[in-house]
């Protein structure tokens, strides 16, 4: 069966409440992407967005729940230094350094 993603795209752009309350209702699960890749897709928006420290623990943690490694974690991080820029990144390390339990201040 074919993803009906036209029609999901114009729920989108026109912000269809009903659609929202859809895929609330479904967890904000993704009919086509793993549960994995939604994980890191959702911790690059965080990284995106700039988002603050607190916000990374409970994605880090869904990411690696779902079978993503530290390594592909940091794998995102670097794949968006081109898309966000190096300062993003630089910002983003730390907080995701100590959702996945390491602390760079106290690396030498």
């Amino acid at each position: 069966m074919a993803l009906d993603y036209v029609g999901r795209l114009r729920r989108l752009a026109i912000s269809d409440s009903q659609a929202a309350d859809q895929a609330a209702e479904a967890g904000w699960a993704s009919s086509s992407l793993s549960p994995k890749t939604l994980a890191l897709a959702r911790l690059a928006a965080l990284v995106a967005i700039g988002a603050s420290e607190p916000s990374f623990g409970d994605l880090a943690d869904a990411a690696v729940g779902a079978g993503a490694s530290p390594d592909e974690i940091v794998d995102v991080l670097v794949g968006l230094r081109v898309v966000v820029g190096a300062p993003r990144i630089v910002a983003a390390a730390p907080k995701v350094a100590l959702a996945l339990g390491y602390d760079l201040d106290g690396v030498d």
